[in-house]
């Protein structure tokens, strides 16, 4: 099973420095996977969370690419944002120029305000979703790869919509920071191509007695038995998300990078 890190790359704290770091410590533990998120227009909805600086994920990735030899994806692409003839272009151009080392995380989008800005019907999100799904699919099986193959589609989200959108169209199901026992009853009533969870990273003194836990979040001894529960729900690659929502996190990286050290040196000498 490999592992991977959701990178916050937006806030006050993050230039490009941090990403280098962040880059550079990934790439020390061992970890497979480098991933990022995606906003266009950093509305007040968005901002509360996300602020600015917000660097866009295809030019980020691609800067990055050059610096490391990571695979590297989305976590997610809000695909109704861009015509899917531009998302496959750059995605194809992204993987191609990486070595096939390009995964594309998509989802429909939660920020009302910044489809708004964009012109686009919030409404309208899963229809437009899944349409440009299809023309990506289409678009990439009539115009085959040359030595890289097809680009990875990774699906986010555990609505019902986003359920069936992963079984028709996903190489992964790609949850966000769900408790186990929610995955684990998708996973059981619904036949999916791939497991690519997305899970907390969150390290506490106490052990976190909730149902409703994310995985990811408690002691490290919690977390450590959550990789394994995922390593036999069949996840291909667990991908750690260490923001919590509170954009003065970035001033602090360190503790997110100690915690994502502690977890994946036990992982490794535990497998």
């Amino acid at each position: 099973m490999q592992l991977g890190v959701n990178v916050p790359y937006f806030g006050p704290g993050t230039d490009p420095g941090v990403l280098r770091e962040w880059t550079r410590i990934a790439e020390g533990l061992g970890l497979d996977l480098l991933m990022v998120s995606d906003h266009v227009a950093v509305t007040p909805d968005v901002a509360v969370r996300y602020p600015e600086p917000f660097y866009e994920p295809f030019t980020t990735l691609s800067w990055l690419a050059g610096t490391t030899g990571l695979r590297l994806g989305t976590t997610v692409l809000v695909l109704p944002y861009r015509h899917p003839l531009q998302v496959a272009r750059m995605a194809a151009s992204l993987n191609r120029l990486s070595g096939g080392r390009f995964v594309l995380g998509v989802g429909a989008g939660w920020a009302r305000q910044e489809f708004d800005a964009l012109g686009v019907p919030f409404t309208a999100r899963g229809r437009l979703t899944d349409q440009y799904l299809g023309t990506l699919r289409d678009l990439w099986r009539a115009e085959p790869e040359t030595g890289t193959g097809a680009v990875p589609v990774w699906v986010g989200g555990h609505s019902e919509a986003a359920i069936r959108r992963a079984v028709r169209f996903a190489d992964a199901w790609h949850p966000l920071r769900l408790p186990l026992a929610r995955m684990r009853s998708v996973l059981a009533g619904h036949p999916m191509p791939g497991f690519a969870p997305r899970i907390a990273l969150r390290l506490t003194t106490t052990v976190v007695d909730d149902p409703e836990r994310p995985a990811g979040t408690g002691t490290i001894e919690q977390v450590l038995d959550d990789l394994e529960q995922l390593r036999l729900l069949g996840a291909d690659t667990v991908v750690f998300d260490p923001y919590h929502g509170d954009p003065e996190e970035t001033r602090r990286p360190d503790t997110a990078w100690q915690a994502l050290t502690a977890v994946a040196a036990q992982w490794r000498t535990a497998s």
